[in-house]
């Protein structure tokens, strides 16, 4: 059966007041041509779950999100996101900020159908303080503590992988998969846009099958989007495009989202922005970021 939808059909699945997830770290293989089709929709209230970058300030600018799940929102290269801070700060949003390690064990206690997960992490530490709906409990073994780590249930996830075929199977080949896994398996459903799509006997071959993370039951809908990512990485196909990047913070300074919102996404087609950001070659030109 195949599970290939346009950007469009995706999006239209994801109603006000849902719950999403979105894979990726910070500026590096982000679905960021499924958030530009988000940001083109009408959905509002959304609370997104990410090891954040541009998906969740672009969501913040345009007011789309409610409140949002993170371990932190960066750019990277420019510490801060610019638009979240914003929204941070002001407080148009409601937060829930916890520890990298946390966001994890909250993912894989949705995957794994329990309320919460018991940890370490947080303890003494002031993510309590400025969570009070954290818990802490007692162990019925000892006399230790414990940070009930809630689970993060997902209505949504949206990935970016390199490539999947049309029955919803997907491949991840960049150095670290980030928390993808996780998103997929949290989610009552995903969708996965791709740089490729293959035919399924691709992953019949042992160097290919173990990239593979998550079984294709997980993928919801797989969007083909070449070049998706853009402007954040998708390794070991392209990079993330730091002069990009660096023209969306100045956005922050001068025109603000509806400014760059103008130049690259409203009233316009992915192709639109991929011609405007200088074509779909350009994008797989990007040199990999070296760490």
């Amino acid at each position: 059966m195949s599970k290939v939808l346009s950007a469009q059909e995706a999006v239209a699945q994801i109603e006000d007041g849902m719950t999403i997830g979105i894979g990726g770290w910070g500026p590096r293989r982000k679905p960021m041509a499924l958030i530009r089709e988000l940001l083109r929709s009408d959905v509002k209230d959304l609370t997104v779950v990410a090891y954040g970058g541009a998906d969740v300030g672009m969501l913040c600018a345009a007011g789309k999100v409610k409140k949002v799940v993170f371990a932190f929102v960066s750019l990277d290269f420019i510490p801060l996101e610019p638009f979240f801070r914003k929204a941070r700060q002001t407080g148009s949003i409601e937060t829930f900020e916890i520890d990298e390690g946390m966001m994890l064990l909250g993912l894989r206690a949705a995957s794994w159908g329990v309320p919460y997960i018991p940890t370490q992490i947080g303890l003494g530490t002031d993510v309590i303080k400025v969570n009070p709906d954290l818990k802490v409990i007692d162990s019925p073994y000892d006399d230790k503590e414990w940070v009930a780590m809630p689970a993060l249930k997902l209505d949504v996830s949206l990935i970016h992988v390199e490539r999947a075929d049309e029955r919803g199977v997907c491949q991840i080949k960049s150095p670290d998969m980030f928390m993808d896994e996780w998103f997929a398996r949290a989610a009552d459903k995903t969708f996965v846009s791709c740089e490729e799509i293959v035919e399924t006997d691709f992953f019949a071959q042992d160097d290919e099958s173990r990239f593979v993370f998550w079984e294709r039951s997980m993928t919801t809908g797989v969007v083909h989007i070449p070049g998706g990512a853009h402007p954040t990485s998708c390794q070991p196909v392209y990079g993330f495009d730091v002069p990009h990047t660096k023209e969306y913070n100045g956005f922050a300074k001068e025109g603000g989202f509806e400014g760059y919102a103008d130049k690259y996404i409203n009233g316009k087609t992915e192709a639109d922005y991929q011609e405007a950001v200088g074509g779909l070659d350009a994008i797989r030109q990007i040199p990999l970021p070296v760490y």
